[in-house]
């Protein structure tokens, strides 16, 4: 309502009628609208003043104002003192005016109001002159002169109170009130009544008198419940400010140089903020030093902190040092001035005492982190705060069981922080005065046990509630948010804790003077936690917190220094004192300590053994952190894992492994960590860190893996576990019980197990495929061989470690395993096959339960029935691993018994258990011969001994029962394991390449076994096994096989055939025991009949002697491959060929000029390697030095198989070109189709195609191709012949010999042996075979023809006497042929064996197989023959190889034995020509060796030229040097015939045979060929003949020198 409306004209004129009530109304109004109070009081200001104003102008009589006023007074309690401002304001108007009316009419109306408003309060507001006309003063003068009086007295004056000295009555008194007994019923209020009665009566200063309360609390600081309320009173007394500003006189009058301010001033001045009667801010400002000095005194620590780290790790000389201690001696004298107190610190310790910790945060908030708890006193008061706070909750969770604890009591103050009840009031202060203490909690050892039990009882509740929460589950989901809430919460103080352990926990650790129960107390907490959580705060403290807080920096200098002590002085003497160094030192600050002790290791290997022995001081936590370190220094990202030749694996990791292996063994450290490490870095494709995993298996479980392994113990390994314990390792495992069950809990806890199989497994082809990608070949087959031994290794630890249902819930299935693991199928054999005997064995215990029949025949019945309960899902699920034409040959259930046996299946190892118990017996013996062991002790061992012994025994007893239930499972199986619908040779091959080879190579006891299998699958008359074929397949052609091998594999490789050799060297050792296992065994039939044949005819069989021929020729073809392997120049082919042959030195060589042969080529690998390859030259001298000491064992040729006499009934007869001719058997045998050579020259030429083309496809399926022969004319033995032909023939006899040549054939009738029609069929077919080889190859005097012409008319039942030629002599061809680099060399061999046909070697020689039969009874039908011949050809892989396997016998007892031709001269003249012969060629032997050098040199040159040339070239040099190298021995020997039509067969032979040895060459050879077979054959030949008599005296002599000492020797 506007002041102008308030009181309109028209109520002033009809005041009396209706303005009065009107203004009142308003008035009421106003006073009662309480909404608005400023806005009311103004208007109701505005209202009375327009009243007065109009009573001024004369409006309105000052009558009629009283009264109305009279009645507004009541309407409110302050309306008399706005009356009286608005007489305040009108006194000033109209004191200015001049009109008088105005001014009395003002006076008026005052007086008439005088009883409204009361006289102070006018005196207050009116003039001095107002008021003396008013009367209310006598005169204005004289009050206004009182006035200023009183203003002077009340401001400017200084009131003089009576202080101490003057009125020391009055102060007296006052310490008497305040000093006298408080305990009764004195009360603060009462005492301040007494106190204002002195300061009143003594005139005391009030400020004095506070000063003095405060002194006086400052001595009974046990009085705060008197003092506190009291000050709080007497402050309403005081201005607010005045108590802060005496508290800060009294810290300001410490603040001297060397002034301590007491802790009761202190304390006072926390009471006080505690109570808010002061404000931090304002006494904080009294307080020294200013917050900048302090940031600068920290930032000084640090730089002192890091010069002092700076010192420790600097290399100082001895005449530095000290000076440096002068220097630092006078440093602490200057700092012995002490500065004056912090009296901010000293305040924050009081605040902590009192418990007023929201005070003392805003303080510390102020400084540098951990700078006010750097000061002990703070860090101890605070931790007091906190034993307080956490009391409660202590005492119900944490006290340890049987532990009394000493109770902490209650701080007296409710203004403490809240005790925590629960674990959720810790989060509230708790967790936050412990992060302000940080690294300081390592003041109160107490306190941090107690925070570390706390975290315990914690996580214990964790898991319950997560078990309990796991258990709801199963039944329904009620307070679900209730749950979610809690977990949260629960999560959040995890998460809390995990922060006080990074910050404050650690830290603290690591400030303790080696207090090894604070750690082991924190270890309690710490294994509560998943090891990921503990990595990572292990991480934290090594690498972050350290540098967070100058004290620290220093520890973990001082530590790094103490290490190098300790290290430097470590040695296996002192391990006992150095450790408990290393503990101490550890119990504090291991993280720093292991990394220093990890990086020396890596550096010096010998460090390993007695650090190891050193760390058994250590406290659990320790041990984590080691594993934790561990893993660090492995994951090193800046280390490289190879050296710097990129073939070998760095040291460092090498070291850091075996110490792995040493410690996780020897004290109980956890795995999980390190097995997740190896694990990811498989994952990451990565295998280096395999050789972690390996080192923990082999010392953790005892499981070794070596490849040094020598025959006893690989026999102990095929035994039980304690034979194996016992007898398989080099070490005596001793106590790994403890240690191997560790692992497997680590594994199985973490479900480790199959995963870490899996990624190694399919590391395996990932090291070759992806990782080895730029790597040296060498160290992709480190890696590799790592990979599959650690896997190998792993899968034996599993296999023997963890219980069935374990291992049978773990693996799956072997389709699964293979099709969605991509397992490849050895490997996943490997981890299954002990499901596979543990399933077995489950089974057969529950079938012998369910019935108690104990006769043998009930138990292997229960046997056999359990098997195939377990192993037909098995056989089902195989199917789906192959194509299904591999299930023609061979059944999945042969498949799956040969993949799911061992060795302990196949035999009992009786020498080893009788080995292993003698030991016993003679440890037994020197025992009781002891006499200085005392008799307790004798007697444990004696019962230790004893207790093995029968554990022993009984285990070989059980392992006989096993076997013999296996074998007759494998005796009923055996008819449906073989199904050959292909062929026998197809079955071989899929044997081989399915089962044979992937597992012979997959670890040694393997390799024994896939011998033993081959064996016991002959031994038990398997049909359709043809043993014969199986080992000529084995031993044919190693190269491939060889070259394609890994290191480890070689050797497992070598092992194989060594054990293979071994079984073939006892068969052909006696014939007796040849006859009683090989005689009539279907294995060792020579004719391939249908399939439904029982094949019990003798006469099918080979008999001994031939079987000897057999071995012989095995023997031969390994020495070919050795050489070839020897002489390629290839680092893999070297290396393991002499692996292999190091391997089976027990049982070849046997035959001496094999031996000598590779005697020669291994001494020039150590010449040539000498200096090259320093590792090929340590195993060559290696192997030469055995070979050497095996000579005097090894045998002449006519001892190893039986040599005949000259042959003297020899005849000359036509080349067979029919057909078949008419002397074969009825039943045709294998090398039928070789046997026949038909009419023209393309069915020749297509039947070299189809062998060529076969021998490639057998190469690729077998991965061990075999060098297809024809019937032992190679190029060699043509060239060998050729070699010995020129030599002694004059230009003369040559003319001659080309007018003389005539075909020759063999007379059937003669190929048929002495047993006649016993013999098998086939085997007289190969002999006759054998026969016309031998006169295709021997060359034949003059004389020898006229003596075979007579001869021929002699009867046919004289038995004639097989042929040969020089084993060494074919060598020295095989080594000039050899010599070449691979792909030209085979293109030369072939154009060379061509052209030496050409030239006219083929020679007739009437020798062969003594037999009574006629040609006509053993002649077959033409169409059955014809039938035959398309057979073998349909099959290629059969009619090659198999062609290849039994004709290659013919060669080796055609061509290796030394070959007297010349009948028809007496024994003593056949001598002295040889003797002469001899010298001169010794002679020549040395002019020549150089010329020979040089030639073999050129040769290589020339080699460089195009493809075109090469062959060309290399045969001209090659027929130039063969004229003059060879032996003596065949003198006589001449005429060699030279029909186009015998020519023709041998040379396709010949290419048939180099097209079969190297694929690659197969088809340029055949070009070659038929461009030079029509028009070049002559001019060739004629050519030939002369550049040999050039070339003649020219040649080396090396080889010649050879072949003589071996003839010899033979002779």
């Amino acid at each position: 309502m506007a002041a102008a409306g308030a009181l309109p004209a028209e109520w002033i004129k009809n005041w009396e009628k209706s303005g009065k009530s009107e203004f009142l109304q308003l008035c009421r109004t106003l006073s009662e609208n309480k909404s608005h109070e400023n806005v009311t009081f103004r208007d109701i200001q505005q209202a009375l003043y327009e009243l007065a104003n109009h009573v001024v102008k004369g409006n309105l009589k000052h009558d009629q104002a009283s009264n109305v006023l009279s009645d507004v007074i009541e309407f409110r309690d302050d309306m008399s003192s706005i009356l009286a401002d608005v007489f305040c304001v009108l006194d000033i108007e109209t004191s200015c005016l001049e009109e008088k009316s105005k001014r009395d009419h003002f006076t008026q109306l005052v007086l008439a109001c005088l009883y409204l408003v009361s006289d102070t309060v006018l005196k207050e507001r009116l003039d001095p002159e107002t008021l003396e006309s008013l009367g209310l003063i006598k005169q204005s003068q004289q009050f206004n002169q009182k006035s200023v009086k009183i203003k002077t007295k009340l401001f400017y004056k200084q009131q003089k109170f009576n202080l101490l000295r003057e009125e020391n009555e009055g102060y007296a008194k006052l310490i008497a009130e305040l000093g006298q007994d408080l305990s009764g019923n004195i009360t603060s209020d009462l005492i301040l009544e007494n106190i204002k009665s002195l300061i009143g009566c003594f005139n005391l200063d009030p400020n004095r008198v506070l000063d003095i309360i405060l002194e006086v609390y400052e001595c009974r600081p046990e009085y705060d419940e008197f003092f506190v309320p009291l000050i709080e009173s007497y402050m309403y007394m005081c201005e607010p400010q005045t108590l802060c500003h005496i508290l800060g006189f009294k810290f300001k009058f410490y603040q001297e140089p060397n002034g301590e301010t007491p802790s009761s001033l202190y304390r006072v001045a926390a009471v006080l903020l505690q109570h808010n009667l002061i404000d931090l801010e304002d006494l904080y400002v009294h307080l020294l030093p200013v917050d900048n000095a302090i940031l600068e005194e920290h930032k000084r620590e640090i730089v002192e902190a890091k010069q002092i780290v700076r010192k420790l790790t600097m290399v100082v000389l001895s005449s530095e040092k000290t000076e440096e201690k002068e220097k630092e001696k006078d440093k602490e004298e200057e700092k012995t001035e002490k500065p004056p107190d912090n009296q901010k610190l000293g305040l924050l310790e009081a605040l902590l005492k009192v418990g007023d910790w929201q005070h003392a945060q805003s303080i510390m908030d102020q400084m540098p982190p951990f700078y006010a708890t750097s000061h002990k006193p703070i860090a101890i008061a605070l931790c007091q705060l906190v034993h307080v706070t956490i009391e409660p909750l202590y005492r119900r969770v944490g006290v340890p069981k049987g532990a009394k604890g000493s109770p902490i009591s209650n701080l007296q103050n409710k203004r403490a922080p809240k005790q925590a009840e629960s674990f959720e009031d810790l989060r509230k202060e708790v967790f936050n005065m412990l992060c302000y203490l940080g690294p300081h909690l390592s003041h109160d050892p107490i306190l941090f046990a107690k925070v570390v039990r706390l975290g315990k009882a914690f996580m214990k509740e964790v898991g319950t509630s997560k078990k309990l929460n796991s258990e709801d589950r199963m039944v329904k989901f009620q307070s679900d948010g209730n749950k979610q809430e809690d977990k949260e919460k629960m999560e959040i103080l995890f998460s809390c804790l995990l922060n006080i352990t990074d910050q404050v926990l650690l830290p603290s650790l690591t400030l303790m003077d080696c207090n090894a129960c604070m750690s082991e107390e924190l270890w309690g907490m710490f294994k509560t936690f998943p090891y990921q959580y503990r990595y990572r705060l292990y991480g934290q403290w090594k690498n972050e917190t350290y540098n967070s807080h100058p004290l620290l920096v220093k520890v973990k200098a001082q530590t790094i220094d103490r290490a190098k002590y300790i290290m430097k002085r470590l040695t296996k003497e002192n391990v006992k004192p150095s450790g408990r160094q290393i503990g101490k030192l550890s119990h504090s600050n291991p993280t720093i300590l292991f990394d220093y002790i990890l990086s020396q290791i890596q550096k010096y290997d010998n460090l390993i053994t007695p650090v190891v022995d050193s760390l058994k001081y250590l406290t659990s936590l320790n041990y984590d952190v080691l594993a934790y370190c561990i893993i660090e220094a492995l994951a090193n990202p800046e280390k490289e894992r190879m050296k710097h030749d990129d073939t070998t694996i760095s040291s460092w990791l090498q070291s850091l492994a075996s110490f792995c292996g040493a410690v996780f063994r020897k004290y109980p450290i956890e795995l999980a960590g390190l097995l997740q490490y190896v694990a990811n870095q498989l994952k990451a494709g990565k295998s280096f860190d395999l050789l972690i995993l390996k080192e923990v298996v082999q010392k953790m479980a005892g499981i070794e893996i070596t490849e040094e392994m020598t025959m006893e113990q690989l026999e102990a390994m095929t035994g039980g576990e304690q034979l194996k314990a016992e007898g398989g390792y080099f070490g005596q495992i001793r106590n790994t019980k403890k240690s191997s069950q560790r692992l497997k809990d680590a594994l199985l806890d973490h479900d480790l197990a199959l995963p870490l199989c899996l990624l190694m497994a399919q590391q395996r082809n990932g090291v070759i495929f992806q990782e080895g990608g730029e790597k040296h070949l060498k160290l992709v087959g480190k890696l590799y061989d790592q990979c599959h031994d650690t896997l190998v290794q792993f899968g034996g630890f599993l296999a023997s470690n963890l219980s069935t249902e374990d291992y049978i819930k773990r693996v799956p299935s072997i389709d699964v395993l293979c099709n969605e693991f991509h397992t490849p199928h050895d490997a996943a054999f490997f981890l299954s096959r002990p499901m596979y005997a543990h399933h077995i064995s489950s089974k057969y215990d529950e079938l012998k339960k369910a019935e108690k029949g104990n006769k043998q025949q009930h138990k292997v019945h229960k046997y056999i029935t359990s098997c195939e309960l377990v192993m037909a899902p098995v056989h089902d699920a195989v199917i789906s691993l192959h194509l299904p034409k591999v299930w023609d040959d061979i059944s999945p259930q042969f498949y799956a018994t040969f993949w799911s046996l061992t060795m302990y299946d196949l035999a009992v190892p009786h020498n080893s258990y009788d080995r292993e118990v003698n030991k016993l017996k003679v440890q037994m013996k020197a025992i009781d011969d002891n006499q200085e062991m005392p008799p307790n002790k004798k007697k444990k061992e004696k019962e230790r001994c004893t207790a093995l012994q029968d554990k022993l025994l009984e285990e070989e007893k059980k392992q006989l029962e096993h076997v013999q239930r296996v074998l007759q499972r494998l005796k009923l199986e055996k008819d449906n394991w073989l199904l050959a619908k292909s062929t026998k040779n197809e079955t071989i091959t899929k044997f081989l390449q399915l089962c044979i080879f992937p597992r012979c190579i997959f670890s040694a006891i393997d390799a024994v076994y896939c011998a033993h299998f081959v064996e016991l699958v002959h031994q038990q008359k398997t049909p359709n096994f043809s043993t014969l074929l199986c080992y000529d397949r084995v031993f044919s052609d190693i190269i491939y096989t060889v070259a394609s091998c890994t290191e480890n594999e070689a050797s497992r490789y070598g092992r194989f055939l060594c054990c293979m050799l071994e079984t073939v060297t006892r068969w052909h050792s006696d014939r007796n025991i040849y006859e009683k296992e090989c005689g009539n065994y279907p294995g060792f039939l020579t004719i391939l009949r249908a399939t439904g044949f029982d094949g019990g005819n003798k006469a099918d069989q080979l008999d001994y002697e031939n079987f000897r021929h057999v071995v012989h020729k095995w023997h031969y073809k390994l020495t070919k491959a050795s050489v070839h392997c020897l002489e390629t120049g290839e680092y893999t082919h070297i290396r393991n060929i002499l692996i292999v042959l190091t391997k089976i030195l027990p049982w070849y060589p046997k035959v001496l000029n094999l031996g000598q042969a590779l005697e020669r080529r291994v001494h020039k690998i150590c010449q040539e390697e000498k200096e090259k390859r320093p590792d090929l030259y340590a195993l060559a001298m290696g192997y030469s030095g055995q070979l050497k000491s095996r000579k005097p064992y090894m045998v002449p040729e006519n001892e190893f198989h039986h040599k005949d006499p000259p042959a003297r009934n020899a005849v000359a007869a036509t080349v067979q070109n029919g057909p078949g001719g008419a002397g074969l058997p009825a039943s045709l045998t294998i090398n039928a189709a070789k046997l026949e050579e038909s009419t023209t020259e393309e069915t020749d030429k297509l039947k070299e195609k189809t062998q060529g083309a076969v021998k490639v496809i057998n190469k690729a399926a077998n991965a061990t191709p075999k060098v297809t022969t024809s019937n032992g004319n190679s190029a060699s033995n043509s060239k060998i012949i050729k070699e010995k032909d020129e030599k002694e023939k004059s230009g003369k006899e040559k003319d001659k010999e080309k007018k003389e040549k005539t075909p020759a054939a063999i007379p059937e009738a003669k190929a048929l042996g002495k047993d006649g029609k016993d013999k098998p069929k086939e085997e007289r077919a190969n002999k006759d075979d054998k026969t016309r080889e031998i006169k295709e190859k021997t060359p034949k005097s003059d004389k020898e023809k006229e003596k075979a012409k007579k001869e021929e008319k002699t009867p046919k039942e004289e038995k004639s006497k097989t042929v040969v030629t020089n084993a060494e002599s074919k060598f020295a061809a095989e080594k000039e042929r050899e010599k070449e680099p691979s792909r030209e060399k085979d293109v030369a061999k072939d154009m060379k064996s061509k052209e030496n046909i050409k030239g006219g070697e083929k020679l007739s020689v009437a020798g062969s197989l003594k037999s009574p039969v006629p040609r006509s009874e053993t002649s077959e039908s033409e169409r059955e023959q014809k039938r035959r011949k398309v057979d073998t050809h349909s099959s290629p892989s059969h009619s090659s190889t198999v062609k290849d396997s039994l004709s290659e016998l013919k060669d080796s007892s055609g061509k290796h034995y030394i070959n007297h031709t010349a009948p028809a001269l007496s024994k003593s003249k056949e001598r002295e020509v040889e003797k002469k012969d001899l010298d001169k060629s010794r002679e020549r032997s040395r002019e020549r060796e150089k010329k020979d050098e040089k030639d073999r040199k050129e040769r290589k040159r020339d080699h460089s030229n195009s493809d075109r040339e090469v062959p060309q070239d290399s045969t001209k040099r090659r027929k130039e040097e063969n004229g003059t190298t060879g032996s003596s021995k065949h003198s006589k020997s001449e005429s060699p015939s030279d029909s186009p039509r015998s020519n023709e067969k041998e040379k396709e032979k010949n290419k048939s045979k180099s097209s079969g040895k190297e694929k690659g060459d197969s088809v340029k050879t055949e070009k070659m060929e038929k461009s030079s077979s029509g028009s070049k054959k002559e001019s060739r030949h004629d050519k030939e003949k002369t550049e040999k008599k050039e070339k003649r005296d020219s040649a080396g002599g090396k080889e010649e020198k050879k072949h003589h000492k071996s003839s010899d020797k033979h002779r």
